[in-house]
Protein backbone atom coordinates (compact mmCIF):
# COMPACT_ATOMS: atom_id res chain seq x y z
CA UNK A 1 0.00 0.00 0.00
CA UNK A 2 2.69 2.24 0.97
CA UNK A 3 4.34 1.84 -2.34
CA UNK A 4 1.24 2.14 -4.19
CA UNK A 5 0.50 5.34 -2.80
CA UNK A 6 3.88 6.82 -3.22
CA UNK A 7 3.65 5.84 -7.43
CA UNK A 8 0.15 7.47 -7.37
CA UNK A 9 1.34 10.77 -5.97
CA UNK A 10 4.66 10.75 -8.81
CA UNK A 11 1.98 9.85 -11.26
CA UNK A 12 -0.10 12.55 -10.16
CA UNK A 13 2.90 15.27 -9.70
CA UNK A 14 3.46 14.19 -13.63
CA UNK A 15 0.44 14.67 -14.99
CA UNK A 16 0.02 17.88 -13.56
CA UNK A 17 3.86 19.42 -15.15
CA UNK A 18 2.44 17.94 -18.77
CA UNK A 19 -1.44 19.75 -18.02
CA UNK A 20 -1.70 22.20 -21.44
CA UNK A 21 -3.04 24.67 -19.10
CA UNK A 22 0.33 24.83 -17.28
CA UNK A 23 2.62 28.11 -18.36
CA UNK A 24 5.62 28.00 -20.01
CA UNK A 25 9.07 28.23 -17.79
CA UNK A 26 11.70 29.81 -18.35
CA UNK A 27 14.81 28.52 -19.28
CA UNK A 28 16.27 28.19 -16.01
CA UNK A 29 12.85 26.59 -14.77
CA UNK A 30 12.47 24.85 -18.06
CA UNK A 31 16.05 22.93 -17.03
CA UNK A 32 15.34 22.71 -13.51
CA UNK A 33 11.44 20.63 -14.70
CA UNK A 34 13.49 18.60 -16.92
CA UNK A 35 16.10 17.35 -14.26
CA UNK A 36 13.21 16.79 -11.64
CA UNK A 37 11.17 14.86 -13.85
CA UNK A 38 14.60 12.83 -14.85
CA UNK A 39 14.99 12.12 -11.17
CA UNK A 40 11.70 11.53 -10.42
CA UNK A 41 11.99 8.83 -13.53
CA UNK A 42 15.19 7.45 -12.06
CA UNK A 43 13.46 7.29 -8.58
CA UNK A 44 10.78 5.23 -10.35
CA UNK A 45 13.31 3.05 -11.88
CA UNK A 46 14.92 2.52 -8.50
CA UNK A 47 11.66 1.67 -6.74
CA UNK A 48 10.71 -0.77 -9.44
CA UNK A 49 14.52 -2.34 -9.19
CA UNK A 50 14.06 -2.66 -5.97
CA UNK A 51 10.75 -4.99 -6.36
CA UNK A 52 12.46 -6.91 -8.98
CA UNK A 53 15.24 -7.73 -6.60
CA UNK A 54 13.15 -7.95 -3.90
CA UNK A 55 10.86 -10.63 -6.49
CA UNK A 56 13.94 -12.34 -7.27
CA UNK A 57 15.11 -13.23 -3.66
CA UNK A 58 11.78 -14.20 -2.42
CA UNK A 59 11.79 -16.75 -5.19
CA UNK A 60 15.02 -18.30 -4.40
CA UNK A 61 13.42 -18.43 -0.92
CA UNK A 62 11.23 -20.93 -2.47
CA UNK A 63 13.83 -22.68 -4.22
CA UNK A 64 15.90 -23.27 -1.56
CA UNK A 65 13.35 -24.38 1.33
CA UNK A 66 11.43 -26.68 1.12
CA UNK A 67 7.39 -25.39 1.61
CA UNK A 68 8.38 -21.92 2.49
CA UNK A 69 5.69 -20.75 -0.31
CA UNK A 70 3.11 -22.09 1.36
CA UNK A 71 3.79 -20.26 4.48
CA UNK A 72 5.42 -17.35 2.35
CA UNK A 73 2.64 -16.56 -0.76
CA UNK A 74 4.02 -13.37 -2.78
CA UNK A 75 2.16 -10.68 -1.80
CA UNK A 76 3.12 -6.67 -2.80
CA UNK A 77 5.75 -5.46 -0.56
CA UNK A 78 6.89 -8.82 1.05
CA UNK A 79 10.37 -9.10 0.96
CA UNK A 80 13.62 -11.05 3.21
CA UNK A 81 15.37 -8.29 5.78
CA UNK A 82 17.62 -10.87 7.30
CA UNK A 83 18.63 -14.37 6.93
CA UNK A 84 21.07 -16.08 9.06
CA UNK A 85 22.59 -19.93 9.48
CA UNK A 86 23.93 -21.49 12.32
CA UNK A 87 21.11 -21.61 14.56
CA UNK A 88 20.51 -24.75 16.81
CA UNK A 89 16.97 -25.42 18.16
CA UNK A 90 17.45 -26.31 22.02
CA UNK A 91 14.68 -28.45 24.34
CA UNK A 92 13.22 -26.52 26.84
CA UNK A 93 13.56 -28.51 29.41
CA UNK A 94 17.31 -29.64 28.99
CA UNK A 95 18.84 -26.48 26.90
CA UNK A 96 20.27 -29.67 24.42
CA UNK A 97 20.59 -28.98 21.13
CA UNK A 98 17.71 -30.78 18.94
CA UNK A 99 18.80 -29.82 15.50
CA UNK A 100 20.22 -27.12 13.37
CA UNK A 101 18.09 -24.26 11.94
CA UNK A 102 18.07 -21.94 9.59
CA UNK A 103 16.37 -18.12 10.52
CA UNK A 104 14.99 -15.93 7.94
CA UNK A 105 13.19 -12.46 9.00
CA UNK A 106 10.60 -10.83 6.53
CA UNK A 107 8.89 -7.66 7.12
CA UNK A 108 5.98 -8.94 8.16
CA UNK A 109 6.82 -12.78 9.32
CA UNK A 110 9.49 -14.26 10.79
CA UNK A 111 10.37 -18.24 9.45
CA UNK A 112 12.52 -20.76 10.35
CA UNK A 113 13.56 -23.45 8.77
CA UNK A 114 15.63 -27.01 9.56
CA UNK A 115 18.18 -29.27 7.74
CA UNK A 116 16.71 -32.77 6.60
CA UNK A 117 17.80 -35.14 4.93
CA UNK A 118 16.17 -36.66 1.73
CA UNK A 119 16.87 -39.46 -0.52
CA UNK A 120 17.32 -38.52 -4.38
CA UNK A 121 15.65 -40.36 -6.92
CA UNK A 122 17.56 -43.12 -8.69
CA UNK A 123 16.01 -42.13 -11.85
CA UNK A 124 18.04 -38.99 -11.83
CA UNK A 125 21.50 -40.38 -11.06
CA UNK A 126 23.71 -40.38 -13.39
CA UNK A 127 27.20 -42.52 -13.61
CA UNK A 128 25.60 -45.52 -13.23
CA UNK A 129 25.47 -44.43 -9.52
CA UNK A 130 22.76 -47.35 -7.94
CA UNK A 131 23.46 -46.36 -4.08
CA UNK A 132 22.06 -42.96 -3.69
CA UNK A 133 23.21 -40.81 -0.76
CA UNK A 134 20.50 -38.62 0.47
CA UNK A 135 20.64 -35.01 0.38
CA UNK A 136 20.56 -32.04 2.91
CA UNK A 137 17.95 -29.39 2.39
CA UNK A 138 16.43 -26.77 4.33
CA UNK A 139 12.57 -27.51 5.07
CA UNK A 140 10.40 -24.80 6.36
CA UNK A 141 9.04 -25.90 9.91
CA UNK A 142 7.23 -22.81 11.19
CA UNK A 143 6.71 -19.49 10.44
CA UNK A 144 4.53 -16.70 12.41
CA UNK A 145 3.74 -13.25 11.66
CA UNK A 146 5.49 -10.74 13.68
CA UNK A 147 2.45 -9.29 15.39
CA UNK A 148 1.88 -12.26 17.04
CA UNK A 149 4.92 -13.04 18.65
CA UNK A 150 7.68 -11.63 21.19
CA UNK A 151 11.85 -12.37 20.70
CA UNK A 152 13.35 -12.33 23.80
CA UNK A 153 17.19 -12.30 25.00
CA UNK A 154 18.09 -15.02 27.43
CA UNK A 155 21.23 -14.02 28.03
CA UNK A 156 20.04 -11.46 30.48
CA UNK A 157 17.50 -13.30 31.88
CA UNK A 158 19.52 -16.55 32.81
CA UNK A 159 21.25 -16.96 35.95
CA UNK A 160 25.06 -16.37 36.77
CA UNK A 161 25.94 -20.21 36.10
CA UNK A 162 23.88 -20.28 32.97
CA UNK A 163 24.53 -17.27 31.49
CA UNK A 164 28.03 -17.80 29.90
CA UNK A 165 25.81 -21.21 27.91
CA UNK A 166 22.74 -18.84 27.06
CA UNK A 167 24.95 -15.95 25.71
CA UNK A 168 23.68 -16.61 22.26
CA UNK A 169 20.27 -17.85 23.05
CA UNK A 170 17.20 -16.66 22.28
CA UNK A 171 13.47 -17.39 22.59
CA UNK A 172 10.45 -16.66 20.65
CA UNK A 173 7.42 -17.10 22.66
CA UNK A 174 3.86 -17.20 20.21
CA UNK A 175 0.82 -17.85 22.41
CA UNK A 176 1.52 -20.26 25.49
CA UNK A 177 4.13 -21.49 22.90
CA UNK A 178 8.21 -21.18 23.33
CA UNK A 179 10.64 -22.05 21.31
CA UNK A 180 14.33 -21.44 22.65
CA UNK A 181 17.00 -21.39 19.68
CA UNK A 182 21.24 -20.38 20.21
CA UNK A 183 23.81 -19.16 17.95
CA UNK A 184 26.98 -21.62 17.50
CA UNK A 185 29.59 -18.75 17.70
CA UNK A 186 29.61 -17.89 20.87
CA UNK A 187 31.84 -14.67 19.76
CA UNK A 188 29.38 -13.67 17.22
CA UNK A 189 27.44 -10.52 17.11
CA UNK A 190 24.75 -12.42 14.72
CA UNK A 191 22.74 -13.01 17.58
CA UNK A 192 22.36 -9.39 18.58
CA UNK A 193 21.62 -8.14 14.72
CA UNK A 194 18.73 -10.67 14.66
CA UNK A 195 17.50 -9.04 17.83
CA UNK A 196 17.93 -5.15 16.73
CA UNK A 197 16.46 -5.61 13.23
CA UNK A 198 13.19 -7.52 14.65
CA UNK A 199 12.63 -5.34 16.50
CA UNK A 200 12.35 -2.32 14.10
CA UNK A 201 10.60 -4.46 11.52
CA UNK A 202 8.09 -4.82 14.09
CA UNK A 203 7.96 -1.18 14.73
CA UNK A 204 7.61 -0.49 11.23
CA UNK A 205 4.84 -3.13 10.74
CA UNK A 206 3.28 -1.32 13.46
CA UNK A 207 3.70 1.91 12.19
CA UNK A 208 2.50 1.03 9.07
CA UNK A 209 -0.84 -0.42 10.83
CA UNK A 210 -1.85 2.82 12.29
CA UNK A 211 -1.38 4.58 9.06
CA UNK A 212 -3.56 2.24 7.30
CA UNK A 213 -5.89 2.61 10.55
CA UNK A 214 -5.90 6.15 10.39
CA UNK A 215 -6.42 6.45 6.55
CA UNK A 216 -9.24 4.22 7.14
CA UNK A 217 -10.81 5.77 9.74
CA UNK A 218 -10.65 9.23 7.78
CA UNK A 219 -11.98 7.88 4.66
CA UNK A 220 -15.07 7.13 6.73
CA UNK A 221 -15.52 10.33 7.98
CA UNK A 222 -14.90 11.56 4.18
CA UNK A 223 -17.38 9.17 3.28
CA UNK A 224 -20.28 10.32 6.34
CA UNK A 225 -19.22 13.97 5.85
CA UNK A 226 -20.07 13.25 2.00
CA UNK A 227 -23.21 11.35 2.93
CA UNK A 228 -24.65 13.94 5.32
CA UNK A 229 -23.79 17.43 2.55
CA UNK A 230 -25.90 15.14 0.02
CA UNK A 231 -29.18 14.84 2.24
CA UNK A 232 -29.19 11.42 2.95
CA UNK A 233 -28.16 11.42 6.13
CA UNK A 234 -29.76 8.20 8.02
CA UNK A 235 -31.21 8.50 11.57
CA UNK A 236 -29.10 9.76 14.56
CA UNK A 237 -30.07 5.90 16.03
CA UNK A 238 -27.47 4.74 12.76
CA UNK A 239 -24.82 6.78 13.53
CA UNK A 240 -24.73 5.75 17.19
CA UNK A 241 -25.07 1.80 15.62
CA UNK A 242 -21.91 2.71 13.63
CA UNK A 243 -20.34 3.67 16.90
CA UNK A 244 -21.00 0.29 18.29
CA UNK A 245 -19.00 -1.68 15.74
CA UNK A 246 -16.02 -3.42 17.27
CA UNK A 247 -13.56 -1.32 15.12
CA UNK A 248 -14.85 2.18 16.06
CA UNK A 249 -15.11 1.26 19.64
CA UNK A 250 -12.31 3.71 21.46
CA UNK A 251 -9.37 1.77 22.73
CA UNK A 252 -8.95 0.98 26.34
CA UNK A 253 -6.52 2.66 27.95
CA UNK A 254 -4.41 2.13 31.18
CA UNK A 255 -2.36 4.86 33.48
CA UNK A 256 0.77 3.20 34.34
CA UNK A 257 3.21 5.39 36.19
CA UNK A 258 2.14 8.11 34.50
CA UNK A 259 1.45 6.92 31.21
CA UNK A 260 -1.40 5.52 29.05
CA UNK A 261 -0.93 2.16 28.06
CA UNK A 262 -3.22 -0.45 25.86
CA UNK A 263 -4.36 -3.96 26.28
CA UNK A 264 -1.58 -5.14 23.98
CA UNK A 265 0.71 -3.74 27.06
CA UNK A 266 -1.14 -5.46 29.28
CA UNK A 267 -0.80 -8.54 27.58
CA UNK A 268 3.12 -8.15 27.28
CA UNK A 269 3.04 -7.86 30.75
CA UNK A 270 1.28 -10.98 31.34
CA UNK A 271 3.49 -12.54 29.16
CA UNK A 272 6.64 -11.91 31.67
CA UNK A 273 4.98 -13.04 34.02
CA UNK A 274 4.59 -16.48 32.49
CA UNK A 275 8.55 -16.21 31.84
CA UNK A 276 9.00 -15.08 35.60
CA UNK A 277 7.07 -18.27 36.91
CA UNK A 278 8.91 -20.66 34.38
CA UNK A 279 12.48 -19.23 34.85
CA UNK A 280 11.27 -19.77 38.74
CA UNK A 281 11.87 -16.00 39.50
CA UNK A 282 9.89 -15.40 42.35
CA UNK A 283 10.71 -12.35 43.95
CA UNK A 284 10.15 -11.04 39.98
CA UNK A 285 7.09 -12.80 39.75
CA UNK A 286 5.19 -12.07 42.97
CA UNK A 287 5.60 -8.43 42.08
CA UNK A 288 4.27 -8.61 38.80
CA UNK A 289 1.23 -10.18 40.07
CA UNK A 290 0.42 -7.12 43.05
CA UNK A 291 1.56 -4.88 39.99
CA UNK A 292 -1.17 -6.38 37.76
CA UNK A 293 -3.85 -6.89 40.26
CA UNK A 294 -3.33 -3.00 41.23
CA UNK A 295 -3.80 -2.38 37.54
CA UNK A 296 -7.06 -4.50 37.28
CA UNK A 297 -8.56 -2.95 40.66
CA UNK A 298 -7.96 0.64 38.59
CA UNK A 299 -10.50 -0.30 35.63
CA UNK A 300 -13.55 1.55 36.78
CA UNK A 301 -15.08 1.88 33.53
CA UNK A 302 -14.82 -1.49 31.69
CA UNK A 303 -16.03 -4.09 33.99
CA UNK A 304 -15.37 -6.59 30.76
CA UNK A 305 -11.52 -5.90 30.74
CA UNK A 306 -11.27 -6.17 34.57
CA UNK A 307 -12.72 -9.35 34.80
CA UNK A 308 -10.12 -10.52 31.62
CA UNK A 309 -7.38 -9.66 33.64
CA UNK A 310 -8.40 -10.55 37.01
CA UNK A 311 -8.83 -14.18 35.75
CA UNK A 312 -5.70 -14.42 33.78
CA UNK A 313 -3.71 -13.31 36.70
CA UNK A 314 -5.31 -15.01 39.03
CA UNK A 315 -4.48 -18.51 37.24
CA UNK A 316 -1.03 -17.72 36.91
CA UNK A 317 -0.82 -16.66 40.93
CA UNK A 318 -2.37 -20.28 41.93
CA UNK A 319 0.54 -22.07 39.80
CA UNK A 320 3.03 -19.42 41.04
CA UNK A 321 1.82 -20.34 44.75
CA UNK A 322 2.24 -23.95 43.73
CA UNK A 323 5.71 -23.49 42.62
CA UNK A 324 6.69 -22.04 46.27
CA UNK A 325 4.12 -24.06 48.20
CA UNK A 326 6.42 -27.02 47.03
CA UNK A 327 9.65 -25.13 47.24
CA UNK A 328 8.54 -24.44 51.28
CA UNK A 329 7.48 -27.80 51.58
CA UNK A 330 11.57 -28.77 50.42
CA UNK A 331 13.37 -26.16 52.88
CA UNK A 332 10.51 -25.82 56.50
CA UNK A 333 13.41 -26.79 57.97
CA UNK A 334 15.84 -23.33 57.33
CA UNK A 335 14.14 -19.91 59.06
CA UNK A 336 15.57 -17.88 56.25
CA UNK A 337 14.23 -19.32 53.23
CA UNK A 338 10.72 -20.62 55.05
CA UNK A 339 10.23 -16.81 56.01
CA UNK A 340 10.79 -16.21 52.37
CA UNK A 341 8.62 -18.54 50.88
CA UNK A 342 5.98 -17.35 53.65
CA UNK A 343 6.24 -13.48 52.61
CA UNK A 344 5.60 -14.82 48.87
CA UNK A 345 2.43 -16.77 49.22
CA UNK A 346 0.94 -13.63 51.82
CA UNK A 347 1.66 -11.46 49.28
CA UNK A 348 -0.15 -13.55 46.51
CA UNK A 349 -3.14 -13.90 48.87
CA UNK A 350 -2.36 -17.81 50.28
CA UNK A 351 -1.75 -17.01 53.59
CA UNK A 352 -3.67 -19.98 54.75
CA UNK A 353 -2.20 -22.52 52.44
CA UNK A 354 1.45 -21.35 53.77
CA UNK A 355 0.41 -21.76 57.40
CA UNK A 356 -0.89 -25.51 56.55
CA UNK A 357 1.54 -26.30 54.15
CA UNK A 358 4.55 -25.60 56.83
CA UNK A 359 2.59 -27.12 59.49
CA UNK A 360 1.99 -30.40 57.35
CA UNK A 361 5.81 -30.72 56.63
CA UNK A 362 6.66 -30.16 60.36
CA UNK A 363 4.76 -32.60 61.22
CA UNK A 364 5.60 -35.20 58.72
CA UNK A 365 9.37 -34.39 59.99
CA UNK A 366 8.72 -35.53 63.40
CA UNK A 367 7.24 -38.52 62.58
CA UNK A 368 10.20 -39.64 60.10
CA UNK A 369 12.13 -38.68 63.08
CA UNK A 370 10.80 -40.58 65.59
CA UNK A 371 10.90 -43.72 63.40
CA UNK A 372 14.75 -43.72 63.38
CA UNK A 373 14.74 -43.83 67.46
CA UNK A 374 14.72 -47.67 67.32
CA UNK A 375 13.97 -49.90 70.61
CA UNK A 376 16.99 -51.57 71.88
CA UNK A 377 16.02 -52.95 75.07
CA UNK A 378 16.57 -49.71 77.18
CA UNK A 379 13.18 -48.29 77.43
CA UNK A 380 14.28 -45.12 79.35
CA UNK A 381 17.16 -44.46 76.39
CA UNK A 382 14.21 -44.83 74.06
CA UNK A 383 11.85 -42.91 75.68
CA UNK A 384 14.75 -40.15 76.28
CA UNK A 385 15.18 -40.41 72.32
CA UNK A 386 11.48 -39.85 71.47
CA UNK A 387 10.72 -37.47 73.93
CA UNK A 388 14.30 -35.76 72.65
CA UNK A 389 12.45 -35.14 68.85
CA UNK A 390 8.82 -34.43 69.61
CA UNK A 391 10.31 -31.40 71.55
CA UNK A 392 12.73 -30.01 70.16
CA UNK A 393 11.04 -30.47 67.09
CA UNK A 394 8.30 -28.63 68.38
CA UNK A 395 9.87 -25.84 69.56
CA UNK A 396 11.62 -25.11 66.51
CA UNK A 397 8.96 -25.17 64.54
CA UNK A 398 6.95 -22.86 67.09
CA UNK A 399 9.92 -20.25 66.76
CA UNK A 400 9.58 -20.18 62.71
CA UNK A 401 6.35 -19.87 62.92
CA UNK A 402 6.31 -17.07 65.19
CA UNK A 403 9.08 -14.97 63.04
CA UNK A 404 6.63 -16.07 59.89
CA UNK A 405 3.70 -15.01 60.43
CA UNK A 406 1.83 -12.66 62.65
CA UNK A 407 0.45 -12.88 66.03
CA UNK A 408 -3.57 -13.30 65.62
CA UNK A 409 -1.96 -16.38 63.71
CA UNK A 410 -0.87 -18.09 66.20
CA UNK A 411 -3.83 -20.18 67.22
CA UNK A 412 -3.25 -22.93 64.44
CA UNK A 413 0.50 -23.35 65.63
CA UNK A 414 -0.49 -24.16 69.11
CA UNK A 415 -3.38 -26.04 67.94
CA UNK A 416 -0.74 -28.15 65.99
CA UNK A 417 1.58 -28.12 68.89
CA UNK A 418 -0.95 -29.39 71.58
CA UNK A 419 -2.03 -32.54 68.62
CA UNK A 420 1.49 -33.45 68.40
CA UNK A 421 1.74 -33.49 72.38
CA UNK A 422 -1.40 -35.85 71.91
CA UNK A 423 0.89 -38.10 69.57
CA UNK A 424 3.57 -38.36 71.87
CA UNK A 425 0.72 -39.56 74.46
CA UNK A 426 0.24 -41.97 72.78
CA UNK A 427 3.78 -43.54 72.04
CA UNK A 428 4.28 -43.10 75.87
CA UNK A 429 1.50 -45.02 77.10
CA UNK A 430 2.29 -47.73 74.68
CA UNK A 431 5.62 -47.95 75.17
CA UNK A 432 4.68 -47.81 79.30
CA UNK A 433 1.75 -49.87 78.90
CA UNK A 434 3.76 -53.57 80.17
CA UNK A 435 6.21 -51.17 83.20
CA UNK A 436 4.21 -51.19 86.86
CA UNK A 437 2.76 -48.14 87.29
CA UNK A 438 4.64 -46.13 89.94
CA UNK A 439 7.77 -48.65 89.73
CA UNK A 440 11.18 -46.66 89.28
CA UNK A 441 11.29 -47.53 85.67
CA UNK A 442 8.27 -45.95 85.14
CA UNK A 443 8.81 -42.76 87.30
CA UNK A 444 12.60 -42.44 85.64
CA UNK A 445 10.85 -42.73 82.17
CA UNK A 446 8.00 -39.92 82.96
CA UNK A 447 10.66 -38.12 84.81
CA UNK A 448 12.75 -37.87 81.19
CA UNK A 449 9.82 -36.94 79.26
CA UNK A 450 8.42 -34.41 81.34
CA UNK A 451 12.10 -32.29 81.45
CA UNK A 452 12.43 -32.45 77.64
CA UNK A 453 8.86 -30.78 77.81
CA UNK A 454 10.43 -27.91 79.55
CA UNK A 455 12.14 -27.30 76.02
CA UNK A 456 8.90 -25.77 74.41
CA UNK A 457 8.69 -23.10 77.52
CA UNK A 458 11.19 -20.64 76.09
CA UNK A 459 8.50 -20.55 73.00
CA UNK A 460 5.61 -19.80 75.32
CA UNK A 461 4.43 -23.32 75.50
CA UNK A 462 3.98 -25.14 79.23
CA UNK A 463 3.61 -27.94 78.55
CA UNK A 464 5.35 -30.12 81.25
CA UNK A 465 1.84 -30.71 83.35
CA UNK A 466 -0.02 -32.20 80.14
CA UNK A 467 2.80 -35.23 79.72
CA UNK A 468 0.35 -38.01 81.14
CA UNK A 469 -0.61 -41.67 80.41
CA UNK A 470 -3.96 -42.45 79.00
CA UNK A 471 -6.20 -43.62 82.22
CA UNK A 472 -3.64 -41.64 84.99
CA UNK A 473 -5.89 -39.37 86.72
CA UNK A 474 -2.68 -37.01 87.27
CA UNK A 475 -0.61 -35.08 85.32
CA UNK A 476 3.04 -35.58 85.91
Amino acid sequence: MRTLRGLMSELNSSVSDLSPNASIPEPREAFDSVATRARKQANRSSVANLEVMRNVELQALWKNVRGSQKYLPAIPGRHIVLEQANWVELDAATWKAKRQAHIFLLNDHLMVATKKKIRMDPSNMVNGDTDPKPMTTLVAEKCWALQDIDMIDLASMSNAQDRHEMAQAISIRSGHESFTYRYERPSSSEKTNLLHAFRRATEELRQAFRADKAMDIKNQEAMRYNTASTGTMSKPTDKLGSHSDPQDRPEVLIEVDGKQQNLRWVEGQIDELDIDIALQRFEEAVRQVEKLRSIAKGLKGSSIAQHSITTKVDGRADKLAGLVTQRLTDTHSHSKATQMNVAWLVRLGFDDRARESFLKARSGTITTQARRCIFEGDLQDYIFQVSFVYFTIMKNTVKIYQQCFPPPMMSACVKWAKEQLDGFNVILARQLSSIQRGSQTWNECMEQAKEHAMLVDEVGLDFKGLVRVKGDDEAV
